[in-house]
């Protein structure tokens, strides 16, 4: 940003500039008062890019927000905390499901949307059997974070859920075999896995549904 503009903007958090004439908004910022047009193509400048608001039928001249400023206003985004509960695996349900809080990720309220906050927890992927799986544009790799609602413990074919199976933490794609009556977690990965039948007798809940994902970093 050019330093006139700079000054400007210094000068439009104290006084109207409405109410001053080009020579007198010069002055005021330490220009030479003979270069009126100077500060009027410096103001249209600040108003092109949003940084002044110009009424002329009211003789105002004020700073506003920047525009990024103004969308976060409008979001009213916000750091959100989720416990992270420890890891599932995303082949054969080998890892047990900790109940302890290992630690805790720092979200932005705008990957969330509308659910509650406060129902959702956190796992870290292990394993690559749903590296082809996709949720809401994003795969699951080793090492994601995945997060996971509890209240969504009915899920509809195709969902990603969290399955607990004889006290292992899996994740998988549920499908209802209605000619069999028995639920299929089935991999999405490139590495061919068999699907994992569960009969209504078996020690199994579901514990929720995957609806993100937290990609780990790219060093």
């Amino acid at each position: 940003m050019h330093n006139i503009q700079e000054r400007i903007l210094a000068l439009s958090q104290e006084k109207n500039l409405g109410q001053l004439s080009l020579r007198e908004i010069a002055d005021l910022i330490g220009e030479p008062s003979r270069s009126p047009q100077k500060i009027k193509h410096h103001l249209n400048q600040l108003e092109k890019m949003g940084l002044i608001r110009v009424d002329k039928v009211k003789g105002i001249i004020e700073k506003t927000q920047p525009s990024w400023a103004k969308g976060l206003l409008r979001n009213r985004s916000k750091l959100l905390t989720i416990p992270i509960l420890g890891s599932a695996n995303c082949g054969p349900a080998e890892l047990l499901a900790e109940s302890n809080i290992a630690g805790y990720l720092r979200v932005s309220s705008t990957l969330i949307g509308q659910r509650n906050n406060h129902k959702l927890f956190a796992l870290k992927a292990s394993g690559p059997s749903m590296d082809q799986a996709v949720i809401n544009g994003k795969t699951i790799e080793d090492g994601d974070y995945l997060l996971i609602d509890s209240e969504e413990k009915k899920p509809l074919d195709g969902d990603t859920v969290l399955s607990i199976i004889d006290g292992m933490a899996n994740i998988k794609k549920y499908h209802f075999d209605k000619d069999n009556n028995q639920i299929v977690l089935i991999s999405e990965s490139t590495q061919d896995f068999p699907p994992i039948h569960i009969h209504p007798d078996d020690d199994y809940q579901i514990n929720g549904k995957v609806v993100q994902v937290i990609k780990k970093p790219k060093l």
